[in-house]
């Protein structure tokens, strides 16, 4: 009986710890959707994304998507499933512009973690 309660115990304990504990990233290329900052597009192909901590990563997109340089215009980030972000896979992203809000998807094709050399030589206008 007394084997039963201390299993019982310890199975709620961890639950209840990992009911509020999110998990780490896997990788140094990976992020919590809740840490995306901000962004900016030098192009209508790329787009550069600030994190928290000051991490960048430039996206690059499989086709042009027009409505990045247009003005009051936002991304919509969809999550399915895990709230990481690792790889370009891991994107639902779309692009709307107010004040209609219709959104266009925008694949993205490669993202690539960037070096804090990359991120000083970007102009400040396509800096987050």
């Amino acid at each position: 009986m007394r084997v039963l309660l201390l299993a019982a115990t310890v199975f709620s304990v961890a639950v209840s710890q990992m009911a509020g504990a999110q998990p780490a990233p896997q990788n140094n290329s990976c992020f919590f959707v809740t840490q995306f900052e901000d962004w900016k597009a030098p192009d209508t192909r790329t787009i550069v994304i600030r994190t928290t901590f000051k991490r960048y990563y430039r996206l690059g997109l499989s086709h042009e998507c027009p409505r990045l340089k247009s003005p009051d215009v936002h991304l919509v980030i969809n999550v399915h499933g895990p709230n990481t972000i690792c790889s370009p896979l891991d994107w639902d992203l779309k692009v709307s512009s107010l004040p209609l809000g219709f959104a266009s998807p925008c694949i993205v094709q490669s993202m690539t973690p960037m070096s804090p050399q990359e991120v000083e030589a970007l102009p400040a206008r396509y800096r987050p």
